[in-house]
This record gives C-alpha cells, sequence and structure tokens, in this order.
C-alpha cells in the first residue's frame, strides 16, 4: 500500500488515516505495515495531528475514537508485538 506521507489538509490526513486502518481492520495489510504507515505519517505530519496536546477536532470528527485509539497506541507505541 502506497500513501503520501505529506499531507496537505487535516482532511486529507483524517482520510488516509481512515483507508489505512479500514484496510487492516479487514485484513488487507498486515499490522506491522499498518504501524509503518501512521508513524511515517505523524511524523510527517505532527502539527496536523494535534493542537495544544489534543487530536484536532477535525481528525475526531473524521476519524472517530475507535480509530484514533488505534492512532494513540501506535504513535505511542503502547502495542506488544508477539
Amino acid at each position: 500500500m502506497e500513501i503520501k506521507v505529506f499531507q496537505k489538509t487535516q482532511r486529507d490526513l483524517a482520510a488516509i488515516i481512515n483507508l489505512i486502518i479500514d484496510t487492516y481492520w479487514e485484513d488487507e495489510i498486515d499490522e506491522s505495515k499498518m504501524i509503518e504507515l501512521i508513524q511515517k505519517l505523524y511524523a510527517a505530519n505532527t502539527n496536523k495531528f494535534k493542537k495544544e496536546g489534543i487530536y484536532t477536532t477535525i481528525l475526531r470528527q473524521q476519524c472517530g475514537k475507535r480509530r484514533l485509539e488505534v492512532v494513540d497506541q501506535v504513535i505511542h507505541q503502547d502495542i506488544v508485538r508477539g
């Protein structure tokens, strides 16, 4: 799965996050690929992810709680790999 790492807007970022996580949930990519893509997005677009320590309103509205929980675990490396 190829994605543009640098996103133009928060809405574009939300759309690609949704695509990555939905693709993972549908078993079309594996967990390590999903983690790698989310980490790349976060590294390249940190200012579009959070403002003052919380996810931006657009990301919260567009991605939803469940997807952002996955993102949160990935960017904080709370996932136990087995």
